[in-house]
């Protein structure tokens, strides 16, 4: 007999929001991440591997279900969950190598998920005949997981030998998530209303405290969380580029390598970190672009995931917040930008509205999706860095040479995610054709950027 799970748990605020705003077609949220290989899998071992994921993992057999009024959805067991639905392999297609697999990536971003199931799929191409001998497509939502989750999903599938790797048994549970009924909203509206007045109550003791003590500093702290809100919802009218202002719902993808050792060298050379160099990387890449169409641009918005994760979180959601940063453009000197930026960045990281990601996106979610849409629209290009193996992996007997992960644009005209793995930095590039329609040239201003960097 099943047992059924006293509740289904629910989208935090933060993943609501990237639910939310995909009413927008030009912010859909998906992720793809793309693995070369040396060898085409083991099949059989491949599907036991992804089964045994899905059973390990919860979120992997859960679809959403919307619930009623302002309660965000509920993960709620798929009971048609067919897992060769979601595990495909095809022939690779024409040509036969990295190009071709870029294509079949590019339109499994472009393509929305079936909200009938779980929101991830897994497509190997076999036959490659140049780059890698196979590749696998990996296509989830970003409400599913952030990156750093992703990571650590990956750690269920992939190996550290070719032969693989003993992982404990499976504890058995009958357990399920149902679907949401009218009393598990009710309790959600009456639990949430006790969560906000306990907090209330909470912080204004703690105010009242501060203020017996230190009443000016207390004053001035409210303030400022004020003033740190007001920041990071700030709406944004006009792209600081005058190049890459329009946006569609077409995507193409690139991808560019970056040894890790150069990069985290010139971050350290200027101050920084490797993030710090991968971002000035980036900047020196668009004033190059620019150049060559003629533009000048003293400064660029960029959109960054601040990760909030912590080690004993669980693997699903989201554990990031999202900042809009002003990055200036005007620098020639590497180590001077990568210096600049090191203190803007670290600037946004102490923000005191940064681990307030969740009840911010709660009362960005009762708004329209078009004044979504206008916080992001608007932002240059977003950037990731996600610390990837520094050893090689192995998926079912085939050994990762590359792997790339195409971020979403939501909003921006592109998205460079930094994924690095053994002694490299692998960029996935996702473009927005109306705002880059020259995806070659935006990819050697890029490489040319980095180059900047690391020879400095």
């Amino acid at each position: 007999m099943v047992a059924v799970s006293n509740d289904a748990p629910r989208m935090t605020q933060s993943d609501m929001f990237s639910w939310h705003m995909e009413q927008n077609p030009i912010l859909r949220s998906t992720v793809v991440v793309v693995v070369l290989l040396d060898a085409s899998p083991d099949w059989d071992r491949f599907l036991a591997t992804v089964e045994r994921a899905a059973q390990v993992l919860p979120a992997m057999r859960r679809k959403l279900v919307p619930d009623r009024g302002l309660a965000p959805a509920r993960w709620v067991d798929d009971a048609d969950f067919d897992l060769n639905w979601h595990v495909r392999r095809l022939d690779a297609p024409h040509p036969k190598n990295l190009d071709g697999v870029l294509e079949v990536a590019r339109t499994a971003a472009m393509t929305a998920f079936d909200p009938a199931r779980p929101m991830w799929e897994y497509t190997l191409l076999d036959g490659l005949e140049e780059d890698a001998a196979a590749a696998v497509v990996m296509k989830f939502h970003h409400s599913l997981t952030d990156g750093v989750g992703g990571v650590r999903i990956a750690a269920e599938i992939m190996d550290f030998e070719r032969g693989g790797t003993e992982r404990e048994p499976i504890a058995s549970s009958d357990q399920v998530a149902p679907a949401p009924t009218l009393r598990d909203t009710v309790g959600w509206y009456a639990s949430s209303g006790v969560t906000v007045v306990r907090q209330s109550v909470s912080s204004a003791a703690r105010l009242g405290a501060r203020m017996v003590v230190r009443p000016l500093r207390a004053l001035r702290d409210v303030a400022g969380t004020a003033v740190s809100v007001a920041r990071i919802v700030e709406p944004v009218t006009s792209t600081a580029s005058p190049v890459m202002t329009e946006r569609s719902t077409r995507r193409h993808l690139a991808t560019l390598d970056v040894p890790v050792d150069a990069l985290a060298a010139a971050g350290e050379a200027g101050g920084g970190t490797l993030n710090d160099a991968f971002l000035a990387g980036i900047v020196l890449g668009m004033r190059d672009y620019h150049r060559r169409h003629d533009a000048q641009i003293d400064h660029l918005r960029v959109t960054m995931p601040m990760n909030l994760r912590h080690e004993d979180d669980p693997l699903g959601g989201n554990r990031i917040t999202l900042v809009r940063i002003r990055i200036p453009c005007d620098l020639d000197e590497p180590k001077k930008l990568i210096d600049r930026i090191h203190d803007i960045v670290m600037k946004w990281r102490l923000e005191p509205a940064v681990p307030l990601a969740d009840p911010i996106a709660g009362a960005l979610n009762v708004l329209p999706a078009a004044a979504v849409g206008a916080m992001l629209e608007h932002v240059d290009f977003l950037a990731s860095d996600v610390p990837g193996s520094p050893v090689p992996l192995y998926l079912a007997g085939a050994k990762i040479t590359r792997q790339y992960a195409f971020g979403p644009t939501i909003g921006a005209a592109f998205n460079v995610t930094l994924l690095s793995y053994v002694g490299d930095c692998c960029m996935g590039i996702d473009v927005d054709d109306a705002a880059v329609p020259d995806l070659d040239v935006l990819v050697e201003s890029l490489a040319a950027g980095f180059r900047e960097v690391c020879e400095t």
